[in-house]
């Protein structure tokens, strides 16, 4: 089994990300191993590990380490063709690509900008983690970005704070990438949940600040004037670039974040080239103030 004396933590950026090197996550790892992992974890958020060679069921066997394997959420079905794929036949595994066969998609999410977001933030569990396996890239492009939602939470301003405090925000999913879902009539057959504005990380104690620009659409308790100013400063507060790690795939990263504290979006590639990552999660709980 993999020995905790053999990793090194390497910052990415001041304001998340970590390299975590000497970890050969195809090998089964000692609870020690685990146990320095996931404390890095704790205090970067992100976590990279550069040139693996990961089967399917590599991947799940480490994020099982971290908890419960996530089961893919299903679209409504006039919504499923956005988010389903022809090869995506395990349920705790998402293939987040552009790569079609016979003009099917074999996955889903595949071209373009993604704006910021929390995986299936939108549900009354969001995942507590995301794992993801680059196995094609394309020439540019399609970095992701991580946004370190504790300092977005410490950056809003302290009336602002008092007026939100208590008060949680609609997350509404209507598959798409770049386009918020309209709430303006019945959203009883879009998935939606609201969340507190404010959560407290049941890990660390620490309070995040749990919006995103794809999926938070409307701040309970507002008229949608008022909800749609403060949101928009909100989503301005946790896109700051001082708080963003860029992640720059290279084929074999394997990369891990947590998303009661992150969110991520990413950048626009060349539509023409493939681009292939396998998605796995661990399921989450309830979320609190």
């Amino acid at each position: 089994m993999q020995d905790v004396i053999d990793l090194t933590v390497t910052p990415l950026s001041p304001a998340c990300g970590a390299e975590i090197s000497g970890a050969d996550l195809t090998k089964p790892l000692s609870s020690s191993t685990v146990a320095a992992i996931k404390d890095a974890w704790g205090r970067h958020l992100v976590l990279v590990f550069r040139g693996q060679t990961l089967t399917e069921e590599q991947q799940l066997r480490f994020a099982s380490y971290f908890g419960d394997l996530g089961i893919r959420k299903k679209a409504p079905e006039p919504l499923r063709s956005r988010a389903e794929g022809i090869y995506q036949t395990n349920e705790k595994v998402l293939l987040v690509t552009n790569i079609k066969v016979d003009g099917q998609p074999i996955g889903a999410f595949g071209e373009g900008e993604f704006w910021f977001h929390i995986d299936s933030g939108y549900t009354a569990r969001p995942y507590r983690y995301t794992f993801l396996y680059a196995l094609e890239l394309p020439s540019r492009g399609g970095n992701t970005m991580f946004s370190n939602m504790y300092k977005a939470y410490d950056a809003v301003p302290a009336a602002l704070k008092a007026k939100l405090r208590g008060r949680k925000a609609l997350h509404i999913h209507e598959y798409k990438r770049s386009e918020k879902a309209d709430i303006s009539g019945d959203i009883s057959g879009i998935p939606h949940c609201y969340h507190p504005v404010f959560m407290t990380h049941p890990d660390t104690g620490r309070k995040s600040l749990f919006v995103d620009r794809l999926m938070t659409a409307r701040i309970e308790g507002l008229d949608q004037a008022e909800s749609n100013v403060v949101l928009q400063q909100l989503y301005e507060i946790g896109e700051r670039r001082e708080f963003i790690y860029e992640h720059v795939w290279r084929p074999g990263d394997f990369l891990m974040w947590d998303n009661r504290c992150t969110i991520h979006a990413r950048t626009d590639f060349p539509k023409e080239e493939r681009r292939l990552l396998r998605r796995c999660t661990v399921e989450g709980e309830p979320l609190f103030e």
